[in-house]
C-alpha cells in the first residue's frame, strides 16, 4: 500500500509520516516497513542522530493506521497514548541501522474506543524495541 493511501489516517503530515509501506494487515495486526530512519532530514533527529526511542513513534503510527483501516469512513477522531508498558530498547540509535525497519503491531484487546497493542520494531530479525501500548479515545464531554 503506497504512502499516499494511508497517510491521511495519521494526524501527522509531510516528513512526520514515518512509515513508507504497509506490508500486510488484518483485524488483529498490521505489518509495516520504512527506511525513513536513514533520512538525514528525519524530523526526529537531534544533533544529526536518531535515538532508538523514536522507534516507538514508528509503532504508534502503525497502530493509528491500523485503527483507521479497521474503521474506514468514520470521522477521524484523535486517539491518545494512555500508557507505554514493558518498553525494552535493544539498540541505542536508529540512524546506524542500514536495512529497513519492520514494524509489527498486534491488537491484544479492542474494547470500544480503547485498545491495547503489543509492538515490535526490528530490522533483519534483530529486535530494536518492544512495548505494550494502550490507546484511548476520550469521550467528547472530557475534551
Amino acid at each position: 500500500m503506497p504512502l499516499s493511501s494511508f497517510s491521511q489516517l495519521l494526524p501527522h503530515h509531510g516528513s512526520m509520516c514515518l512509515l513508507e509501506k504497509i506490508v500486510a494487515w488484518d483485524r488483529q495486526q498490521i505489518l509495516g516497513s520504512s527506511q525513513s530512519h536513514r533520512n538525514p532530514l528525519n524530523p526526529l533527529r537531534k544533533n544529526d542522530k536518531l535515538s532508538a526511542i523514536h522507534a516507538l513513534e514508528y509503532g504508534m503510527q502503525a497502530i493509528a493506521i491500523h485503527g483507521g483501516l479497521l474503521h474506514p469512513g468514520q470521522t477521524t477522531t484523535l486517539s491518545y497514548l494512555a500508557a507505554l508498558r514493558e518498553v525494552k530498547l535493544y539498540v541505542t540509535r536508529l540512524d546506524t541501522i542500514d536495512p529497513p525497519l519492520e514494524i509489527e503491531a498486534h491488537c491484544l484487546l479492542n474494547q470500544g474506543d480503547n485498545s491495547i497493542y503489543s509492538l515490535k520494531v526490528s530490522s533483519l530479525n534483530k529486535i530494536i524495541v518492544t512495548a505494550q501500548v494502550t490507546i484511548i479515545k476520550p469521550h467528547e464531554d472530557l475534551l
